[in-house]
């Protein structure tokens, strides 16, 4: 009987993925919980059936071949559809309750203090909260995203837009006696690099205050609560959007370093995906309403 789908083994489609993504035989096989060599051998047999070399092989790396690379991109694609398709299809056993993504910072600073509030008037909907600080969410109701909107075609709810201010310790301040916006091109900045959401940078609010791009020191985290506990211990200046760090700097842990600010480029904002229940989009709603300033939550 001819097989309906024309493609090798899973098995060895499963293992060239990992190795393609990894650019890497000893990462994929400690991933696939195979030995380098079983890697290397399975994607021989692969590159045999196809009649195509998919990798080119240096003396400690490989690099993807033109017929490598089409490979990968088709199957990223297949795999990620089948990825979701098993979350929706997980998630749907309990359509009461409401599954919500969002980064750490996000989920601990603006989320977790805030289901306490939502339980006292709903105390039969389940939440689930789940952290993705790397790709996108997936197999969820909701997420929580800074950036544009637009860009997603599911349905949204606009949380709040914030002003973005200069902030550090106190003892930073003075060790590096910060009085005006010309004083932070010199001093140490702490930059936050994410996958999950693209962060306003130093370079755009400096230019936003007509100001040059910064020449001090950088440290370069991919952890918003990272980067803000770095600013904490004084190693550098971070950016705060104001209600979001608003407990930050009732405390004293941090401080406003210079009175100027920026108006965030972009809102926080949930996405509704496709396959949320009701008691989702209640969430969202109730969620959206909430004063984001108030910290007695």
């Amino acid at each position: 009987m001819t097989r309906p789908y024309d493609f090798p083994s899973l098995t060895d489609l499963a293992c060239f993925e990992a190795a393609a993504r990894h650019l890497s035989f000893k990462r994929a096989s400690s991933e696939l919980n195979v030995t380098p060599a079983a890697v290397s051998h399975r994607i021989k047999a692969l590159e045999i059936e196809l009649g195509r070399q998919l990798f080119t092989r240096q003396y400690r790396s490989v690099e993807l071949t033109e017929s490598g690379a089409l490979l990968f991109v088709s199957l990223q694609r297949g795999f990620e559809s089948i990825s979701e398709t098993v979350a929706k299809i997980r998630s749907r056993h309990d359509r009461t309750g409401v599954s919500i993504a969002a980064t750490t910072a996000m989920g601990g600073l603006l989320l977790t203090p805030r289901l306490a509030t939502f339980w006292k008037s709903h105390p039969t909907i389940a939440i689930s909260q789940f952290i993705q600080d790397g790709g996108p969410a997936q197999g969820v109701d909701l997420s929580i995203h800074y950036g544009d909107p637009d860009l997603t075609s599911d349905e949204t709810r606009v949380w709040f837009r914030d002003r973005i201010l200069a902030l550090g310790s106190s003892q930073f301040a003075e060790a590096h006696s910060i009085q005006r916006i010309s004083d932070l091109s010199r001093v140490p900045l702490i930059h936050t690099i994410s996958g999950a959401n693209a962060w306003t940078d130093w370079p755009e609010w400096l230019a936003a205050m007509d100001r040059p791009p910064p020449k001090g020191p950088g440290f370069y985290l991919n952890n918003y609560l990272i980067s803000l506990k770095a600013a904490e211990d004084h190693i550098g200046a971070v950016l705060g959007w104001e209600g979001m760090v608003s407990e930050h700097l009732s405390s004293g842990r941090l401080v406003q370093l210079v009175p100027e600010a920026m108006e965030s480029p972009y809102p926080f904002y949930v996405r509704i995906h496709g396959q949320a229940s009701a008691n989702a989009k209640l969430f969202a709603d109730w969620l959206v309403g909430q004063d984001i300033r108030d910290t007695a939550v």
